[in-house]
């Protein structure tokens, strides 16, 4: 089952190689927080303020590209969770056709953020990573 999730904090400490992201549940009060690379928190970050850079950068041009494939990122799925290592799937709509794509749940967040493309993660790893195994 597909629980749905907002991203509600993005932490990033200048002096640490692992920043944070934090999920809330949309109808609960579970959290889930996800350690992410400093690029990918940035990105995040600046995504989410709408701050444009004189070039695009990685997530903008896969945006980019989605776009002008004529696809749509329909949603983000935080899908498993093996070894402490949380796996995502960016779930894109071409012509119909619902084709899943895997990625770090950082990118998937980078690239959807800024759209506003609903994040949902998979309720056994939302019972896992809370201890409810």
């Amino acid at each position: 089952m597909l629980i749905p999730m907002d991203l509600v904090r993005t932490i990033i400490v200048e002096t640490s190689d692992s920043q944070v992201i934090v999920l809330k549940e949309r109808d609960g009060e579970r959290h889930l927080p996800i350690l992410i690379g400093m690029n990918e928190a940035l990105a995040i970050d600046r995504r989410l303020k709408g701050l444009n850079t004189p070039r695009p950068m990685t997530h903008d041009l896969l945006a980019h590209l989605v776009e002008r494939l004529g696809c749509e990122l329909e949603q983000i799925v935080i899908s498993d969770l093996r070894d402490h290592t949380f796996y995502a799937t960016l779930v894109v709509r071409q012509n119909g056709h619902l084709i899943e794509v895997d990625s770090r749940p950082s990118d998937a967040i980078a690239l959807g953020v800024s759209s506003g493309t609903p994040i949902f993660v998979e309720s056994h790893v939302l019972d896992e990573a809370n201890g409810n195994e």
